[in-house]
C-alpha cells in the first residue's frame, strides 16, 4: 500500500522578504519615503515649507521627489534637521 499523504507545500511569507531600505543617493518621491516617516503627507508638507524638512526638486508639474541623502538627514535628527 502506497502513502498518500504529501508534504505540505510551503509558500514563501511576506515575514521572509528582506525590509524595505532607502537608497542612500539618489531621488525619491513622497511614496517611496512615507514609509519610512512617522508623520503623515500633511505635515511633512508643513514642515518642507517651515524650513523643517528636506525641499523637494520638482521634476514635472505634477512630480516632486526629494533627495534620498536629505531624508536621511532628517530621519537622523528630526528636530534639529534644517533645510
Amino acid at each position: 500500500m502506497k502513502n498518500t499523504t504529501a508534504a505540505p507545500v510551503v509558500s514563501p511569507s511576506i515575514d521572509t522578504a528582506p525590509p524595505p531600505t532607502l537608497p542612500a543617493i539618489g531621488l525619491s518621491t513622497w511614496a517611496q519615503i512615507d514609509p519610512f516617516l512617522p508623520i503623515g503627507r500633511e505635515t511633512w508638507r508643513k514642515l518642507v515649507r517651515a524650513g523643517k524638512a528636506p525641499q523637494p526638486i520638482r521634476l514635472s508639474l505634477t512630480c516632486v521627489a526629494y533627495r534620498n541623502e536629505e531624508v536621511h538627514k532628517y530621519l537622523a535628527d528630526p528636530l534639529g534637521y534644517r533645510a
